[in-house]
């Protein structure tokens, strides 16, 4: 490996670097992106039966114990009770459109990778071509030894390249896709506190 490494020249280094970046940020998102942590059912159907039971505070206190995206965007709303269903309403969604945002955090980073490395490995090829036509120059084309370590530069670079940026671009679209469903799913549930919010300014 280390060998391949060295034939593959500079540019190698790069993307090598880009591979550990693009293998941490997947790890890190797919840790934060646990449904668990961001939508616990168990932690809305509590909130859920405290608002039919119109137990205000007492939904409130359970948001404040909850570390979860969904509690905080429940929290934002329901300190807003007071205020009016119209900035109760502007309080869910200003709250939610932040935690969406933290949710798609350093994801595009990824697809610049999977963008990033193609591009690197074509400059490796760039750069073994050279070499190659610099020693077709000066030993001519009779001897293929002193051609045969750029050819191994532009083939290695290449080939690092694609295998760093497909399963990179992989991982990029499931990270989306899986923040994308949990972002809708905070917004049904955020949905349904308005709906609850609402027949209970109501009845009031």
């Amino acid at each position: 490996m280390f060998d391949l490494i060295v034939k593959g020249g500079i540019f190698m280094y790069p993307i090598i670097f880009c591979s550990i970046v693009a293998l941490g940020i997947f790890l890190e998102r797919l840790w934060v992106l646990r449904r668990k942590h961001i939508i616990p059912e168990a932690f809305i159907r509590n909130v859920e039966e405290l608002l039919k039971k119109q137990k205000i505070s007492d939904a409130v206190f359970l948001c404040q114990s909850d570390t979860s995206s969904i509690a905080k965007i429940f929290l934002a709303g329901l300190r807003s009770t007071q205020k009016g269903m119209w900035l109760f309403k502007e309080a869910i969604e200003e709250r939610g459109s932040r935690e969406a945002t933290t949710l798609e955090k350093n994801v595009g980073i990824l697809s610049t990778v999977a963008n990033l490395t193609p591009l690197l490995g074509l400059l490796g090829t760039v750069s073994g071509m050279i070499k190659t036509f610099n020693a077709i120059s000066v030993h001519g084309i009779g001897n293929p030894a002193p051609l045969a370590g750029g050819i191994a530069e532009a083939l290695i670079t290449t080939a690092a390249g694609l295998c760093i940026a497909i399963p990179t671009l992989v991982c990029y679209r499931f990270l989306k896709d899986k923040a994308n469903a949990l972002i809708f799913e905070m917004e049904e549930n955020s949905i349904r506190l308005v709906e609850l919010m609402d027949n209970y300014s109501k009845s009031k």
